[in-house]
């Protein structure tokens, strides 16, 4: 006796397994997740780090410039 396998399907039409299906709902809510605008407290804690990163990078600019200045005089 068969029977007819009911497995879903991948954006290709490949039969994927139901570990597949979990993976990619998965994969896909972190995405989204990842992809999302921050917002609020997150928001405010990116703008944070994002200030003192460009504090640090403008430091690194500003040594290169004085031990290299012929080097990195475009910066």
């Amino acid at each position: 006796m068969s029977t007819k396998g009911t497995a879903a399907k991948s954006a290709n039409g490949a039969a994927m397994s139901k570990y597949d299906v979990e993976v990619e709902a998965r994969l896909q809510a972190l995405e989204a997740e990842a992809h999302a605008k921050p917002t609020g407290a997150t928001a405010a804690k990116v703008e944070e780090r994002l200030s003192a990163l460009e504090a640090k990078l403008d430091r690194v600019i500003g040594l290169l410039k004085s031990k290299f200045p012929a080097v990195f005089k475009d910066l």
